[in-house]
């Protein structure tokens, strides 16, 4: 058992005993007396006055050992203390009772002290209870969800609905309700937080039972405790669905220890005592110098001691570490003695002298003890200090949280204990992502928040447009000062959270040091593999809890890694001058189909990986130089088939006793568990064996899949970073790319993944958190509120007075809050830096889907999630940094909107994208582009032929894909344009509560003539274009109005039944829905009239007459259904049921006025003459319809003016604020040439016998016959018919042609061949 490190031959076995032989040759290198000097003081006993024989006893390396046994003697008190203890049934180590001793389906934790909850209420208790003494226990609180913890006895009996607190006997405290449990609830304590610990405190001989929150007594909550014979009582935890926490009985120190109150476990006081001596001749060690010339002890400052190589001093540590490595396995020791002796070293010396000594330190443990003693002591030391760094409370100035992250990034900076950790422990025992987060305090008075911002405000707008959203109203002097104080206290809290994200920069950047590979792998290439893993774990385990990292932990893990991955980026750059700067960061196209990254089963753009591999194997050769092999390609198929089908291996080895006793069951590797550190080994607890979840099957059955992906532990360094013969990463270079590399490969991969983070779970958490914004405001307006109406209230009404004065205070103390918790929002999640770090990856994802959509079929090798991300973040930064932060004032902010909007227009109906989800999500996102100026000022920027061709797709046949959006577009483009459409939100809901300003469909109207012009052109141009387009609208508008008036009919039936009954929420959002298409159609045909109106009236085109007496019979069923008196639209207009808010008049009749008004008012005389023609021609056409719009029930008899309208009827001359006076004009003008045109029509009239009307729709005279089967229609039926179908109405014969047909000319031709 050789030792380790700087060469020097000492074993285990050569420490107790020295021949004379080397005696001699030892005590040669200094004289026996200064030796002798040397080791008492070393090895001084703690006796403050030793006896003079003593003192004076010789020692020497031979009698050390001796020496050493009675020093480290243990009093007979300390060694059995160990034992039973009065007061305590039970094991001496205390765990959760993983064996019987727990109700419902829970999560618990290799060590037996972490638990999280997997059913309804699941409850567990310890294995060890007390029944006399004073005793106290730890929580760790990992969630702050529902839970209730405290005690039980043996005989409560939990089930899924009721845990600990809810019986007799049992008693708990419950933080996320704030309430204390015992069969009954008050109200009790203070509200934890995710990072709190809570102290259970009993003391069974007064039969009292309290509790504290970090350190602070919450008060005596049960009295009266049932004691005596058979009565003793478990710590107990009854938890709901996904809740975490991790229990301390005493195998660690505990945090918060309380006088006269013992933990549950005893600390190991006899191995206590042993290492604190033993830390004692270690310091000593450090403090003494041995100076053989002068033959002398000089004492110096520990912080100035240097590994001399001497002999001497090797020995005697070589003694002390003989007794120590033992005792520093074990996790209360290393927390106790060296994890405060290494805390104490940082605090005492400047940074400098901290390194040089804890490095010292770890040489010494390197080679003084063996490779599994370090393992575990490093493994406990590093799970102590983020147990500490994320429990410990928020003060200040962060102290605490500086303190343990100063130590973490000294001891890392050590290159084989760096190594070590980031192998074994940092990722796959730890939840290493803590060391990055800073958690938000739920308390801000605890938190210190309101010595460092004692001025608090809050503005008063709740728009995040930036600019446009500033209110015209100037703020007072007052408030000046307010928000100005505000600031600067903000800003006081900023630059300390930044000292503490430094030092986490600091830990990342020593994880992506690749300069450290002497005699090993580099740090960044192992921290690849395991960064790798951890994605796959959070992208594979969505929707399994226990395996996700926490949001809240993702984006500060993100953010930090954007700092050091930016650092060493440019730092690279300026070693080489042909590399890029991160400025220009992007991701070359071919990692994507190289197989040199695994992807996981996400999904890419062009769909399956093995499918793409089949169908572009052509283009991979012929552009990329990569050959596919037949055989990998078919192993691939089979795998894919199989995949499912394959027995989970721990399945089948897993005996079936411990699924009958719901026993252990160990996970594949999940990477998130409650406990703060562990997370790996864990086992399922379940009442009921049938319902245990299945185990993942395992993450390496699932690589089998991807024939040419490399796994992470595959890999190497040349495979990533690739050698002269070996492009690594970037195999496969197409011939669009520079051959310059943009940086190292492996920087390449570090950014890829920060990609992912941000599509897994950042962007979600960023909404999240934007609740607190929220918050304030809803605050604030109710504040508001609240002063107005004290303004407003009589002096004598001193009831209504003194109730809004406490309604004010309320609401004064709430925002002081917020506006506290807010800052600590901004600091953290939303401040400048942050904005800068989202928004430079919105500008690397522009960047690599620009390059790889130049590598043409190729492009379908890219994931989905670059074109998530680029999405998702353009709208975090658009509405989650606002107002504080706009995005206006971003370097290049124009250009980046351009480029963004270039990619929408593209992409959304790109054909090498196949997934139905991305699609849909470009398509949305190009809908909310259009809504806003500036975004849509940016698609007019994009050239030309883009633009072009974004509107052809556009203006495609809306049938066979998702038209609904397509049409919001078009709508938006014309929002603004069309006939009483300039409003933001309808006329009748303005004195409802107000909606989110930042809704797309509540933005100012922001037409644009440009994207307008472009579909005109397309229209004319096109000779199929117009027709089938058009012909789809009519299409949907028909089903959409259809639809809506069935379901209002069910609904209004509904309403009318004696009986209580209520309506499907579902229904109503659906009619709804179908209302709101009906009128966006409608819009769009307004649209195109008013550009195309030839489209319309030109009847030398085929289609125009078809067209427009379609239009017409569809724009006379619309207002006969919504104008009829008393009809069915009015009666559930009048319910104003919830969800059917935007169902009125108003927005369907002025969009059917607005196409009417430009058939017949604008156009040319001969193209009002048709539009007229065809407009009365229907028998649906009633002029009562018409007066309506105008609040008449009758037309007006020729020549006399319009009458006043009747208040209580609609009428658009009502809306004055959102129709001109020039449109109600040419409202009146259409009305009196509809009236006029009405009466001619009727005199001019012939009647129509039955046999001469078409048989299809009854309406109209016959007028086509159809060759050569010789039926016949009117031609308004058979040209609908024709856009859709060539087979004959009657006979399914295929129709060749149409033609004119008259009664009176056939006739005559009959009579003539007679």
């Amino acid at each position: 058992m050789a030792s380790k490190g700087a060469g020097m031959p000492f074993s285990r076995k050569s420490y107790r005993l020295t021949s004379d032989a080397e005696k001699s040759r030892i005590t040669g290198i200094v004289h026996e007396k200064l030796l002798n000097d040397y080791l008492h003081r070393i090895f001084s006993s703690p006796d403050p006055a030793p006896t003079a024989a003593t003192s004076r006893k010789p020692l020497n390396f031979q009698k050390l050992p001796e020496h050493l046994d009675q020093l480290l003697q243990v009093d007979d008190e300390d060694e059995e203390s160990q034992g039973q203890v009065e007061g305590r049934l039970g094991p001496s180590t205390v765990v959760l009772d993983h064996t019987g001793g727990f109700e419902g389906l829970l999560l618990v934790d290799d060590d037996l002290l972490g638990v999280i909850g997997h059913s309804n209420f699941g409850t567990i208790r310890s294995t060890t209870c007390v029944y006399k003494g004073k005793w106290v226990y730890e929580v760790l609180i990992s969630s702050q969800g529902l839970m209730q913890i405290g005690w039980c006895t043996i005989n409560c009996r939990f089930n899924q609905e009721e845990g600990v607190g809810d019986t007799h006997n049992s008693y708990a405290y419950d933080g996320n309700r704030v309430r204390k449990w015992n069969v009954t609830t008050t109200n009790y304590g203070k509200a934890w937080a995710a990072g709190d610990i809570v102290s259970c405190l009993i003391d069974l001989d007064d039969g009292t039972l309290s509790f504290s929150l970090n350190g602070v007594s919450l008060g005596t909550a049960f009295e009266d405790l049932s004691r005596g014979p058979g009565m003793a009582y478990f710590p107990a935890i009854s938890l709901s669905f996904k809740e975490s926490v991790a229990f301390n009985f005493g195998s660690r120190p505990l945090r918060y220890p309380v006088a006269g109150y013992r933990p549950l476990q005893d600390p190991p006081h006899a191995d206590l005592v042993r290492a604190q001596k033993l830390l004692g001749c270690f310091r000593a060690v450090l403090s003494v110098e041995l100076d053989p010339v002068e033959g002398r002890l000089v004492e110096k400052e520990s912080s100035e001691w240097q590994v001399q190589g001497q002999p001497t001093v090797l020995l005697t540590l070589a003694h002390i570490f003989h007794r120590f490595a033992p005792l520093l396995r074990k996790v209360y020791l290393v927390e106790a003695v060296l994890m405060s002796f290494l805390l104490g070293v940082v605090e005492a010396g400047t940074p400098a002298q901290a390194q040089s000594v804890v490095h010292q330190i770890l040489d010494l443990l390197w080679l003084f003890m063996e490779d599994y003693e370090v393992h575990d002591c490093l493994k406990q030391l590093m799970m102590s200090l983020l147990r500490l760094y994320r429990f410990s409370p928020i003060v200040p100035d962060l102290s605490l949280q500086i303190h343990y992250l100063r130590l973490t990034v000294t001891i890392l900076r050590h290159d084989k204990s760096r190594k070590f950790l980031l192998s074994n422990v940092l990722f796959d025992v730890l939840r290493s992502a803590v060391f990055f987060y800073i958690k938000c305090p739920l308390r801000v008075e605890e938190a210190g928040l309101q010595e460092l911002i004692p001025t608090t405000w809050w503005p008063h707008r709740s728009s995040r447009e930036g600019k446009d959203g500033k209110e015209a109203k100037d703020e007072t002097a007052e408030e000046r000062l307010r928000r100005r104080a505000y600031e600067r206290g903000c800003q006081r809290l900023k630059k300390r959270i930044e000292v503490v994200e430094e030092l986490q920069v600091q830990i990342l950047k020593l994880l992506l040091n690749n300069k450290d590979d002497n005699g090993g792998e580099a740090s960044r290439y192992i921290f690849l593999t395991k960064f790798r893993k951890f994605l796959q774990e959070n992208a594979s385990g969505r929707g399994n809890m226990p395996l996700l990292c926490p949001p809240e932990y993702m984006v500060c893990f993100l953010h930090r890694l954007i700092s050091a991955l930016r650092y060493y980026w440019d730092e690279y750059k300026g070693l080489n001058p042909h590399a890029s700067f991160s400025e220009e960061a992007y991701i070359p196209p071919q990692v994507f189909y190289n197989g040199k990254v695994d992807y996981f089963d996400l999904q890419r753009l062009g769909g399956l990986l093995s499918h793409l591999r089949k169908t572009l194997k052509d283009d991979l050769a012929s552009k990329a130089n990569i050959l596919i092999d037949p055989l990998e390609l078919q192993a691939a198929t089979m795998d894919d088939l199989d995949e499912d089908e394959e027995p989970d291996p721990a399945a089948a080895q897993r005996p079936m006793q411990a699924l009958a006793i719901g026993g252990a069951l160990p996970l594949p590797r999940p990477g998130w568990l409650s406990s703060p550190t562990l997370g790996r080994a864990n086992r399922f607890l379940s009442t009921a064996a049938v319902s245990l979840m299945t185990p993942r099957r395992p993450l390496s059955t699932s690589e089998k899949v991807k024939v040419r992906t490399l796994s992470a532990e595959q890999r190497t360094r040349e495979d990533i970073e690739g050698s002269h013969w070996n492009e690594g990463l970037l195999l496969g270079r197409p011939p669009e790319e520079p051959e310059q590399p943009l940086t190292e490969n492996s920087l390449l991969e570090v950014l890829d993944g920060a990609i992912m983070m941000y599509n897994l779970s950042v962007h979600q958490q960023l909404g999240k958190m934007v609740g607190v914004s929220d918050d304030v405001n809803e605050y604030a307006m109710a504040l508001r509120d609240t002063e107005d109406k004290l303004r407003r209230c009589p002096k004598r009404r001193n009831d209504i007075l003194v109730e809004l004065t406490k309604s004010q205070k309320v609401f004064s103390e709430k925002l002081d809050h917020l506006s506290r918790r807010l800052a600590w929002v901004h600091a953290t999640v939303y401040s400048q830096e942050k904005m800068l770090d989202i928004y430079w990856l919105l500008r690397v994802c522009l960047r690599t889907i620009e390059h790889g959509d130049r590598t043409g079929p190729l492009f379908a090798f890219m994931p989905e999630f670059y074109l998530s991300v680029a999405i998702n973040s353009y709208s975090a930064l658009k509405n989650y940094f606002g107002p504080v932060h706009s995005m206006e004032e971003l370097p290049g902010y124009e250009e980046t909107l351009t480029r963004l909007a270039a990619i929408l227009a593209k992409h959304f109906a790109d054909t090498r994208i196949v997934g139905t989800d991305i699609r849909d999500s470009l398509m949305q996102a190009l809908a909310s582009y259009v809504c806003y100026p500036h975004s849509l000022r940016a698609v007019e920027r994009i050239p030309e032929e883009q633009r072009i061709a974004m509107v052809r797709s556009l203006l495609a046949p809306y049938e066979q894909r998702p038209w609904a959006q397509t049409n919001w577009i078009l709508v938006r483009l014309w929002r603004g344009c069309g006939f009483g459409y300039r409003y933001t939100r309808l006329p009748h809901l303005l004195k409802t509560k107000p909606e989110d300003a930042n809704l797309p469909s509540l933005q100012k109207p922001c037409p644009s003539t440009l994207l307008q012009q472009h579909m005109a052109d397309l229209l004319r141009q096109g000779s199929d274009v117009a027709p089938s387009f058009l012909n789809s609208v009519l299409n949907q508008l028909n089903w959409a109005f259809s639809e809506f008036i069935g379901m209002i009919q069910e609904i209004q039936q509904a309403a009318e039944r004696l009986e209580r009954n209520f309506v499907d929420s579902r229904q109503l959002k659906v009619c709804a829905t179908c209302f709101d298409l009906s009128v966006s159609l409608l819009r769009v045909l307004e649209m195109t009239i008013t550009l195309v109106p030839e489209i319309f009236l030109d009847w030398s085109q085929p289609t125009s007459e078809m067209l427009l007496r379609r239009l017409a019979q569809l724009l006379n069923q619309v207002l006969n259904r919504v104008t009829a008196e008393r009809n069915l639209f009015d009666r559930v207009v009048t319910l104003r049921l919830p969800g059917l808010e935007s169902v009125d008049h108003y927005p369907i009749l002025v969009a059917v006025t607005g196409i009417l008004v430009r058939l017949l008012v604008h156009g040319s005389a001969s193209g009002i003459e048709r539009a007229t023609s065809v407009l009365l021609a229907d028998p649906c056409f009633q002029l009562r319809s018409i007066c309506y719009l105008l609040g008449q029930p009758e037309p007006p008899a020729p020549g006399t003016t319009l009458p006043t309208p009747d208040q209580k009827r609609f009428s658009l001359q009502s809306y004055t604020d959102y129709i001109s006076a020039e449109e109600l004009a040419q409202v009146e003008q259409m009305l009196a040439h509809l009236t006029s045109a009405s009466a001619q029509a009727a005199a001019a009239s012939l009647p129509t016998s039955e046999e001469d009307l078409c048989p299809i729709c009854y309406a109209h005279p016959i007028s086509a016959v159809f060759q050569p089967c010789g039926h016949k229609s009117c031609k308004a039926c058979i040209n609908q018919h024709l856009m859709n179908n060539k087979d004959c109405f009657f006979c399914k014969a295929t129709i060749v042609s149409v033609e004119d047909w008259e009664k009176a000319a056939n006739s005559s031709a009959t009579s003539s061949a007679a």
